[in-house]
């Protein structure tokens, strides 16, 4: 059977930049194998499969995949699929910013869609859960060794590595400057033995020293628990990073913002604009956005 796709680029305001998605607008009468199949036909990071939604108060349901497994939530496919769907007509716009709700394994996710001249051009989620902050993380040396880098590279406490989660669990993993960001190197035989069975198996590595002035931090996500090698951008690790920053910040009221550097080295240069929300000293919500572009629209046959 043939089925209508759609394929933007993710968290960035030009083609061939940021983190590319597949968007298929009616995936009724596909089942978890197809869509699997056909997640892996696309082989990007993630193909978003979208349903009618359970609740008639919510706008979507959607199925995310990467090429090998289906995920409950990710910041670049909810960000991705809202444009989508907002160019294509399925859903209306209501002036500069339009709110929906789209249904994920993790939970109703709210996202605001930006407009201009009647148009989509960017899109802001709310994470669906508070930062939740898992277990101590391996040894600096064992980290370093994982990535190829010498131990000094890795930051130690207060601003050491930690696992963080907002859906979907990352180790952050700071470094001391972007050239150890851009030397990094993921030895597969090493994640096997010290992150694999962990509960945060996939890696977020930054640095504060960005390229670009107007930017906060530089990153980079290795995701080979869900078939990922690396991401270009990452907005779920965007929400929960927010949280990392966020519980370190001093302030202790306001909205906290960050502009994230990530995909360069693969030359797919992405900005994930990433903030948390503080009230008394306590971070109350995370939030990630970024612009979008439609790339194709075309039919793909699903057996």
């Amino acid at each position: 059977m043939r089925h209508r796709f759609l394929t933007a680029d993710v968290f960035t305001d030009r083609i061939f930049g940021g983190n590319q998605l597949a968007v298929l607008p009616d995936g009724r009468n596909l089942t978890t194998v197809q869509m699997q199949s056909a997640a892996r036909e696309f082989n990007f990071s993630e193909t978003v499969f979208v349903l009618p939604p359970e609740s008639s108060q919510h706008t979507r349901r959607i199925r995310i995949f990467t090429p090998s497994a289906e995920l409950p939530f990710a910041g670049h496919p909810t960000i991705g699929t809202a444009h989508v769907l907002a160019a294509i007509g399925e859903i209306a716009l209501e002036g500069e910013t339009t709110p929906i709700v789209l249904e994920e394994g993790v939970g109703p996710v709210e996202v605001s869609v930006r407009a201009r001249d009647g148009r989509p051009v960017s899109a802001r989620l709310r994470a669906p859960r508070p930062p939740e902050f898992g277990p101590p993380a391996p040894a600096r040396a064992d980290l370093a060794a994982m990535l190829s880098l010498d131990e000094a590279d890795v930051l130690d406490a207060p601003n050491g590595p930690q696992a963080v989660s907002c859906g979907l669990p990352f180790l952050f993993i700071p470094l001391r400057d972007r050239g150890a960001v851009g030397r990094a190197r993921l030895r597969l035989d090493v994640w096997e033995r010290v992150l694999a069975r962990s509960w945060s198996p996939n890696t977020y590595l930054f640095a504060f020293d960005p390229e670009h002035r107007e930017h906060h931090l530089r990153a980079r996500m290795f995701g080979p628990a869900v078939g990922v090698a690396e991401d270009p951008a990452t907005g779920s690790a965007g929400t929960a990073l927010a949280g990392y920053l966020g519980v370190r910040d001093t302030r202790r009221d306001g909205t906290l913002r960050w502009v994230v550097e990530q995909g360069f080295e693969m030359g797919r240069p992405s900005l994930l604009e990433v903030e948390a929300e503080k009230k008394s000293g306590a971070i109350t919500e995370t939030r990630v956005g970024g612009s979008s572009v439609l790339v194709s629209d075309g039919m793909i046959e699903i057996p």
